[in-house]
């Protein structure tokens, strides 16, 4: 407990879980402010995530490179895959098709594309691995092939327009995404592992938290992440509704961003550091999560906890910006050398995704 206490002194940004506990009574006491109940929500996932994310690094810095990157796989995208549980299960579609793109974008444009730039600020030309950023951005395009295959199909004037056909198609992708996922991480952890070596992790002298301490805070933040998450989907659409913002905009930015609150936090001081190899690998890597475990995952949850089965047909849009973001991100990686300006232009393309989002929201949602 000592241990704990002492992280979030020294950290200000999980100082912000005192919102947790005024989110719960907020709830508690006024449950029609739908609106403040929204912002102190997302106040309260961000540290959460934080709190979250060290102690998955925690637990996996004490178990081997095989098993560690196997938990950072499935835990290190909890928040997002909390938030869209919770979603799923209040029939909020929209929502988490918009947070799994989101998040895809969000990691391959914006984090790296700010690691870039903040890197670059500091140091004239940094460079990195490429083999990481190549096996990523691979993974990525299969994963956005197989998000276009649904959406690419549905419209077909010979298929039966009850959605059958392609809920079977969505299931068998969800497989086969996950399957490339588990021999991602054979090929990078296991046969291949050399190539991914990297001279930035050598100097790594942070000390990690006991494994009890680490797996207890895992424990409860899970349990505290998965509460807030209930209130946030709760109150997302009226709030959303009051600033102006659609569904799809929420899922899009807004959850996208709060859940990789403390990814940002790790990636951003990685870069500043001069270890461009850790922060490519935690946006690049993150990206690719969510497009072969976390959205496949959901779509097999689905069955289990949504009042119906969901499928991976998204708006055209969103695959559109999932597509450029993937193409984007392979070619600005695919030298391992950057600087400052490569991450502004990046910024500015998600800036542009953002606003056409907003201006512009899916159709039945205008």
């Amino acid at each position: 407990m000592q241990t704990l206490l002492r992280e979030i002194r020294d950290t200000p940004l999980l100082w912000m879980l005192v919102f947790v506990p005024i989110v719960l009574v907020a709830e508690a006491a006024a449950p029609h402010s739908h609106t403040l109940l929204f912002v102190l929500a997302v106040l309260a996932i961000v540290p959460l995530a934080a709190l979250l994310s060290h102690a998955t690094e925690a637990v996996a810095a004490k178990t081997g490179d095989a098993v560690g990157g196997l938990l950072n796989a499935t835990l290190g995208n909890l928040t997002e895959l909390i938030i869209a549980i919770a979603a799923l299960r209040a029939g909020q579609y929209m929502l988490v098709k918009a947070s799994i793109a989101g998040a895809i974008v969000t990691n391959a444009v914006f984090m790296l594309g700010a690691c870039l730039l903040l890197g670059g600020l500091r140091y004239h030309v940094q460079e990195y691995n490429r083999a990481g950023a190549r096996l990523s951005s691979g993974l990525l395009l299969m994963a956005t092939v197989a998000l276009l295959a649904p959406s690419a199909v549905a419209d077909l004037e010979h298929l039966p327009q009850d959605g059958g056909i392609i809920h079977k198609l969505s299931v068998g992708i969800s497989v086969l995404l996950i399957i490339a996922y588990g021999l991602g991480l054979l090929f990078s952890l296991g046969t291949h592992k050399e190539l991914f070596a990297s001279t930035d992790h050598g100097d790594d002298k942070e000390a990690h938290w006991p494994v009890g301490v680490a797996a207890g805070t895992l424990l409860v933040v899970t349990v505290l992440v998965a509460l807030v998450s209930e209130i946030f989907v709760e109150s997302v659409q009226k709030a959303a509704e009051t600033f102006g913002m659609s569904p799809a905009f929420v899922g899009f930015i807004v959850v996208s961003l709060v859940g990789a609150a403390a990814e940002f936090a790790v990636a951003f001081g990685a870069a500043r550091k001069n270890r461009l190899d850790m922060a490519v690998s935690i946006a690049l890597g993150s990206a690719s999560q969510i497009a072969l475990f976390v959205a496949p995952a959901l779509v097999l949850l689905s069955y289990v906890v949504g009042p119906k089965p969901m499928d991976l047909q998204f708006w055209p849009g969103a695959v559109t910006m999932v597509m450029i973001a993937t193409v984007t991100s392979a070619f600005v990686t695919a030298s391992g050398r950057s600087a400052w300006f490569v991450g502004a232009l990046m910024i500015l393309i998600y800036a542009v995704f953002a606003l056409t989002l907003y201006v512009v929201p899916p159709a039945g949602e205008g």
